[in-house]
């Protein structure tokens, strides 16, 4: 099997052996040395030889409603879930509509779009600690989440999500619009439903919502994260969006057009930046992992000697 017929990009050679786990007992049963987790397959890139171990692949299904928590198996398709909620009435989560890979992916990146981090909502996040082999339900606070991070990050390996569990906020209203293009696109009164339309539209501007036929969808999302800058260390003229620790993020995109990268800018018919959104590197139809890390590099290489900015990827990298 090859592993790019499961991952966004359509990148990543052979894998030498994969189980179907759709239960929370076979994912447990599963996870023991070298293996490779793969739900989604939207933020990761895995390199051109493959995995040589086990590739376990999470099909687990379930949503249960407790009042307006919502438990959920990791293995559900997140924009299902977000859909869902919408439809449901319950709000915290629609400013993440269209974002590809699955709800157990979720807490390991503390993914986040127009404002909204699933940290917000986040109660608990049920795993399995590999090295104990026991599993617990982690409260917000033991997930040590940061911007696009979290404990899970920071400990490769070290723990398997089972479920998430999310506390939304039921009466049909979206929460507070912080981020000012979506502010812009929906009004003031706007319900639920527009708002989770109008984060689609503006995600399928960028390219950023999965379409076969378009690829600039063929990707992992946006490759790198927005640096956070001590306030000395700003380029002229870049945004600055203030932090708690007084820091500032700045941002990625800003500093790839800055230093000269284009949208479009690689090769047409493999590895490109995407025609839609300089943040996105994109397959094109016959790219390959070790050309994707070259562009990887050359724009990080590129914003370093414009700005001293390094620019970090945002994708998890798997025998890269």
């Amino acid at each position: 099997m090859l592993l790019s017929d499961y991952t966004t990009l359509r990148l990543g050679g052979p894998a030498g052996r994969v189980v179907e786990a759709r239960t929370d007992d076979e994912l447990i049963a599963a996870t023991g040395d070298d293996v490779l987790l793969l739900a989604g397959g939207s933020n990761v890139v895995i390199g051109d030889a493959g995995f040589p171990g086990t590739v376990v692949r999470i099909l687990t299904r379930g949503v249960a409603r407790e009042g307006d928590v919502l438990h959920v198996a990791a293995g559900e398709p997140w924009d299902d879930l977000v859909a869902h909620a919408v439809a449901e009435g319950l709000a915290g989560i629609e400013c993440l509509s269209g974002i590809p890979g699955s709800v157990g992916a979720t807490p390991i990146q503390n993914v986040g779009a127009y404002g909204q981090e699933v940290s917000d909502t986040i109660i608990s996040v049920r795993v399995l600690d590999r090295r104990s082999g026991e599993v617990v339900d982690l409260a917000p606070a033991a997930c040590g989440f940061g911007y696009r991070d979290s404990m899970f990050k920071r400990s490769p390996g070290a723990f398997v999500v089972l479920g998430v569990s999310f506390a939304l906020r039921a009466g049909g209203a979206p929460e507070p619009i912080r981020y000012a293009e979506l502010a812009a696109a929906v009004g003031e009164e706007a319900t639920l439903g527009q708002v989770r339309e109008a984060v689609l539209a503006l995600r399928r501007s960028k390219g950023m919502v999965l379409d076969p036929t378009d690829p600039d969808t063929r990707s992992a999302g946006s490759f790198f994260t927005n640096p956070i800058l001590d306030p000395a260390a700003l380029p002229d003229g870049a945004p600055a969006f203030p932090q708690a620790d007084g820091r500032v993020k700045t941002s990625a995109a800003w500093l790839i057009q800055r230093a000269g990268f284009a949208k479009g800018h690689g090769n047409p018919d493999g590895i490109a930046i995407s025609s839609k959104h300089v943040l996105a590197l994109t397959n094109r139809g016959h790219g390959t992992t070790a050309e994707l890390l070259a562009l990887a590099r050359e724009i990080q290489d590129g914003v370093q000697a414009a700005f001293g900015v390094r620019l970090e990827p945002e994708p998890v990298l798997v025998r890269t």
